[in-house]
């Protein structure tokens, strides 16, 4: 990260930031029907720019304005697969900072029209990985744009602990908050952002309970052989640096193809239209569930990160869909 001039001003954008605290607003949890257990999901899509990467994204903007590290003058970057990049166009929009997102092929089309719209420039790369991905490409191109860029400042969600503790002090502590006891929770990784912030937080608050993470067949992330992935939002080509910090009991690994069935019977059965993240976790707990006490009754939580709208032409299309076969 680029640390800034102590004399250049940044009072006012950190007041701007400020203001955009009030939007993130507690997310409901509702209850789902499921033998066995107590099943509730946490809707993240409800933030106010659409997925859970709302918390990290104005956080990790709001502590770098605090310790004078943004002003006005500062170019954002990132490397985003959707949802952290849209959240950023956001609120660096709302407040007058440039922001420029590398993205890659897997994008959906909405997101990227988004970015378009409200980014003065978009980078897109095209050339997959040593692993079949695109990440370390994209985060080559970060630093090549960082060492360019005048003021450049990367937020960098996979290893900021901004982005562990917005989840530490905001989505955990809603939990908390709502649950007097809790035995399960399921927490999609890709970042590891998530899972770091709010394990940490559950264990302090509910000493049983058991953190499964929830991953996808061929992330890297909890030492798989990495390979070509389509759906977004969960996994990496890599191992993400605050995945040291999370407190874990369990991993799951769920495939592509449980992850389209899965979204699709939480649409039909239980009246959740949302995305592939999403779909992971409540595949993985239909098939943790056999491991799960009969002798109690246990409350499981976890978590819907955002929407289907953007997967639309891929997970909810029966076309696309059979590729992954």
């Amino acid at each position: 990260m680029v640390k800034l001039l102590d004399h250049i001003p940044v009072a006012h954008l950190a007041t701007r930031l400020e203001t955009l605290r009030n939007t993130l607003r507690p997310t409901p949890h509702v209850p789902l029907a499921m033998k066995g257990m107590d099943l509730f999901a946490k809707l993240e899509y409800v933030n106010p720019v659409g997925s859970i990467k709302d918390r990290p994204a104005y956080w990790i903007l709001q502590r770098a304005a605090d310790r004078g590290e943004i002003c006005e003058d500062t170019t954002v970057i990132e490397s985003s697969s959707g949802n952290f990049a849209a959240a950023l166009a956001a609120f660096t929009h709302l407040v007058g900072l440039r922001f420029i997102p590398v993205i890659d092929p897997n994008i959906s089309g909405a997101y990227e029209s988004f970015l378009r719209r409200v980014c003065p420039a978009v980078v897109k790369v095209e050339e997959r990985d040593d692993t079949g991905g695109f990440l370390k490409t994209r985060l080559q191109k970060v630093k090549q744009l960082c060492a360019t860029t005048p003021n450049a400042y990367w937020t960098n969600q996979y290893g900021n602990p901004d982005a562990m503790e917005a989840h530490y002090e905001l989505t955990a502590t809603e939990i908390c908050a709502d649950f007097d006891t809790l035995d399960y929770v399921f927490i999609g990784v890709s970042t590891a952002g998530t899972i770091a912030g709010v394990s940490r937080r559950l264990k302090e608050h509910y000493p049983d309970i058991r953190v499964v993470a929830v991953d996808t067949e061929g992330s890297a992330i909890f030492g798989g052989p990495p390979r070509k992935r389509h759906i977004p939002g969960i996994g990496s080509s890599i191992v993400p640096p605050l995945l040291s910090h999370a407190k874990i009991d369990d991993v799951v690994l769920v495939s592509e193809c449980e992850t389209v069935q899965a979204c699709r019977e939480l649409l039909t059965t239980h009246g959740l239209f949302v995305g592939g993240s999403s779909g992971t976790m409540f595949a993985a707990i239909k098939r943790y569930a056999a491991r799960m006490p009969t002798s109690k009754h246990p409350t499981v939580l976890f978590l819907c990160p955002d929407r289907g709208t953007p997967y639309l032409d891929t997970v909810f299309d029966p076309t696309w869909a059979t590729r992954l076969e």
